[in-house]
């Protein structure tokens, strides 16, 4: 096989002409590859798990709804239980009388914990950790201003 290099003739220049364009038929064959591999393998990430969750029960209409108990905690170390003071020690037995529950059903109500934005993490942690050792186990943390 010959390949004519040439113009006409066989003249002087043997020139190859250069061809500026882009080809974009590789480019669309891997995108369009691609493509067909990510719909295949987009179902086969998605997980699914059965639940079966109890069907929702309201509360009885003549149930007394609880004031939520807050217990606050400023920078200088003081703790309030709403608006009385108390100490690490006698917590959790200021919290059961604010709840107004005896000592098992108490332990079973939520309590929210604030803390000025001062107060140092262990300070807090103190207050968790006396909680948790008393049996507290429904402890909301509140993110707000405390005036």
């Amino acid at each position: 096989m010959a390949a004519k290099l040439s113009g006409p003739g066989g003249g002087k220049g043997h020139t190859i002409e250069q061809n500026a364009d882009i080809n974009v038929t590789p480019f669309v064959d891997i995108m369009l590859v691609l493509l067909i591999i990510f719909m295949v393998a987009a179902p086969m990430a998605t997980v699914s798990i059965r639940l079966d969750l109890p069907p929702a029960v309201p509360p009885p209409p003549d149930a007394p709804q609880k004031d939520p108990v807050y217990i606050t905690i400023q920078e200088t170390g003081s703790i309030f239980i709403a608006t009385q003071q108390t100490t690490l020690e006698g917590l959790s037995a200021d919290v059961c009388a604010a709840l107004g529950g005896g000592d098992p059903a108490c332990k079973q109500e939520r309590v929210f914990v604030r803390a000025d934005p001062e107060v140092t993490y262990n300070q807090f942690m103190e207050v968790m950790n006396e909680l948790q050792r008393k049996g507290f186990f429904k402890v909301g943390l509140l993110n707000e201003d405390i005036e």
